[in-house]
This record gives structure tokens, C-alpha cells and sequence, in this order.
């Protein structure tokens, strides 16, 4: 006897279980199995699919940075036991970067197969190549310098396609237009070294957006878009401190 096809609302139940227990690879499961299915995602479908790989990679790369700086500070002290020490931190290092690029190579992997090819023109498309700029940017926080280089190259062309797809698909004001900006913003930060243009960026974004607000929107789209306003905006002021502090010790 056929196993039976489970339906998409059993699906949905599922991730929304799996959400609320907080069990992220299970989510992840239900989105594939869905996807494999049913093809495209709903709305509230890849939203699941974003928290869950969001809440996996923000874990591990918390974890990263914290072993990370305890094998640059055990490196700093030139004794015996500190090199041992040093192998045994950097094993762990090694242990959760391959366990993070994994986990974004498995998000860029079901985006390129599956997600991308029938994703709708406007905000979907933006959705998802966002995404992929995302989890390329990840990858290239942590790499070595040959792999990170060909990651910066992967996440910035994501994020141009994206961009220049919001731009002309999506009004300044809107949630996913905004929180790319505000990624790409924060990838010519943090990857690229430019706060230069970061800045540009994010003011630009930030400009455009404000000159549009009205009351036309909905409550949660309005929400939505002044919390990532208040992001951009807190970014710009650490990051116009950055510059200016340079120019100052130049």
C-alpha cells in the first residue's frame, strides 16, 4: 500500500509545531517536504523557512565568534600549554564552521534548485535572491581568503539582482525592499570594509523610504517597515562614527 501524500495544511501544521518547539531542522524538513510536494511557497511558508535557517546560522555563528576570540586571545600567551590549548579551540572552530556552512549551503542549494525557478516576479523574487545574498555573506565571514572572496562575489551578485528587482518592482516603503537594504548596507560593512558605502546605501534607502511614508499602508506593513527604519538608522550612526573617526586619526 502507497504511503499517503501528506496534504499542505498538514505540512503547515507541522512547521508551526516544530516552530514553537523551537526543533529548527524539523521546521527545515517540513519546508522541503513541502516544497518537493506542492512546488512554490506561501507568504507564510517561506517566512517559516526564513526563521527556521535564521535561528540554525544565528546560533552557530554566535558560537563561531565566541570560540573564534578565545583562540585569538589563547594564541596571544607564548607558552607550551597555550599551543595545546590553541589546538584543541581551533578543532571546535573548525567543528562548527563546517557545521554553519552546511547549513547555508543547504538554504542556497534549495533556493537554486527549487525556490528561485518559481519564484513570481516583485517581492518574492527579491525574497529570495536576499536570501541568497544572506547566506553567501555568512559564508564569507568566516572562510579563508581564497573561498571568502569567490562568497563576497556570490552574496554581492545576489544582493545587485535584488536589489535592482526592488527597486523597480517595489514601493521604498515596503518591509522586504527595506530589510534588503539594510543587509546589503551591512554587507559593504562588514564583508566589503566599506562603510562608505554602507552609508550610501542605507541612506539612500532610508531617504527614499521616509519621503513615502503615509497612512495608506496596512498597521503591520507599517510595522514592519519602521522597525527595520530604526535599524538603518541606528546602523548610519555607528557608521558615520566609524568614518569620521578615521578621518580623524588620518
Amino acid at each position: 500500500m502507497p504511503a499517503r501524500i501528506i496534504s499542505r495544511e498538514e505540512y503547515l501544521l507541522l512547521a508551526k509545531v516544530a516552530e514553537e518547539a523551537e526543533r529548527y531542522e524539523d521546521l527545515v524538513a517540513q519546508i522541503k517536504g513541502l516544497t518537493q510536494t506542492y512546488g512554490a511557497l506561501t507568504i507564510e511558508e517561506r517566512n517559516l523557512l526564513s526563521v527556521a535557517y535564521k535561528n540554525i546560522t544565528n546560533s552557530l555563528r554566535s558560537s563561531w565568534r565566541v570560540v573564534d576570540s578565545m583562540e585569538k586571545l589563547e594564541s596571544a600567551r607564548p607558552s607550551a600549554q597555550s599551543k595545546h590549548q590553541v589546538s584543541l579551540i581551533r578543532r571546535q572552530r573548525v567543528r562548527i564552521e563546517k557545521e554553519l556552512t552546511d547549513a547555508c549551503k543547504d538554504i542556497v542549494k534549495l533556493l537554486n534548485d527549487s525556490l528561485l525557478a518559481t519564484a513570481k516576479a516583485g517581492e518574492e523574487t527579491v525574497f529570495y535572491y536576499k536570501l541568497k545574498g544572506d547566506y553567501y555573506r555568512y559564508l564569507a565571514e568566516f572562510a579563508q581568503q581564497q573561498e571568502r572572496s569567490r562568497y563576497s562575489d556570490l552574496s554581492l551578485a545576489a544582493y545587485k539582482f535584488a536589489y535592482k528587482h526592488a527597486l523597480a518592482m517595489l514601493e521604498p516603503t515596503h518591509p522586504t525592499r527595506l530589510g534588503l537594504a539594510l543587509n546589503f548596507a551591512v554587507y559593504y560593512h562588514d564583508v566589503r570594509k566599506s562603510p562608505e558605502r554602507a552609508c550610501h546605501l542605507g541612506k539612500h534607502a532610508f531617504d527614499e523610504a521616509v519621503a513615502c511614508l503615509d497612512d495608506s499602508s496596512s498597521m503591520q506593513v507599517m510595522r514592519d517597515s519602521m522597525m527595520i527604519l530604526q535599524l538603518l538608522r541606528d546602523d548610519l550612526v555607528i557608521w558615520s562614527s566609524e568614518m569620521q573617526r578615521d578621518v580623524v586619526s588620518k
